[in-house]
């Protein structure tokens, strides 16, 4: 009976390991990554800034914006909904993907160019978001930054 017991007992701790998971392929997840950031830049030169923001952002995102606090979630979320983005045009080019491990979260960076309709001049400058897969499979932005100042000709190289 206590031979039975302990053989019980070895199958069932035996059963208690996590399942393997599957591998991950980061090149594939970095590629993934770059990809949605380029759809991103996309959607904001098609549909406008403020529609591309709301559908990429995560519902926990964070936007650094200057002149204000972090702003967090919902909050962020009403920010994009109140911006009036017909009077420019937003575009950027990732140039490099980083991804987790796990790929579950990586982030991206590159050059933006901020073009106003009514003004001849291009406002260049840098950014970087950090994104989480979501259960979907697919990428969303959980924080966003960037800062203008560099000039056409760093842009370009």
């Amino acid at each position: 009976m206590i031979k039975r017991c302990f053989i019980v007992l070895g199958l069932w701790a035996a059963g208690c390991n996590e399942p393997a998971k599957k591998p991950v392929n980061n090149v594939d997840e970095k590629i993934s990554l770059m990809k949605t950031d380029q759809a991103f830049s996309e959607m904001s030169v098609a549909k406008g800034m403020k529609q591309a923001f709301i559908e990429y952002i995560d519902s926990n995102g964070v936007l650094l914006r200057p002149g204000h606090l972090p702003i967090v979630g919902a909050n962020a979320i009403d920010f994009l909904i109140q911006q009036n983005d017909t009077g420019y045009t937003l575009n950027w080019q990732p140039q490099n993907a980083v991804v987790s491990q796990s790929a579950d979260m990586g982030y991206t960076y590159g050059v933006f160019a901020l073009e106003p309709t009514t003004v001849d001049t291009i406002i260049y400058g840098t950014y970087v978001s950090i994104w989480k897969k979501q259960a979907d499979g697919k990428w969303k932005f959980v924080l966003d930054a960037g800062n203008e100042g560099i000039d056409s000709t760093a842009a370009e190289n």
